[in-house]
């Protein structure tokens, strides 16, 4: 089993969860129950998903839990691209949330792909 606060991937997830909380503090009250809360738990999934698949003692384990937090990770993708077009959010914090959830995915593609490979 690895420490996951290690990994590069979880550090990242972990800044986007906690940046995307920040973001959506600022969003209307009426979302609190709509797109405020579906970016808030799919911002934490992923970093989530990264912990639960590193505890998990299998590479399967592993395997699932790290497909979980891509698709969180696309889920936010569209959340965040929804966020400006509402006026929920600028253009700037939405190209630097973008630019992050974007980069968690990169790194999380290699890592699954190696997964499956060795599996």
């Amino acid at each position: 089993m690895q420490d996951l606060r290690n990994l590069k991937v979880w550090q990242k997830a972990h800044a986007l969860a906690v940046a995307v909380y920040k973001d959506s503090a600022s969003f209307p009250r009426e979302e609190l129950f709509g797109l405020t809360s579906q970016m808030r738990r799919a911002a934490v999934s992923i970093p989530s998903n990264i912990a639960e698949g590193c505890g998990s003692g299998t590479d399967g384990g592993l395997r699932r839990s790290l497909r979980v937090a891509m698709g969180s990770a696309s889920e936010l993708e569209y959340q965040l691209l929804l966020s400006p077009e509402l006026g929920f959010m600028g253009t700037d914090s939405y190209a630097g949330r973008n630019a992050e959830v974007s980069e968690v995915k990169r790194m999380l593609a290699p890592f699954i792909k190696r997964l499956i490979a060795d599996g």
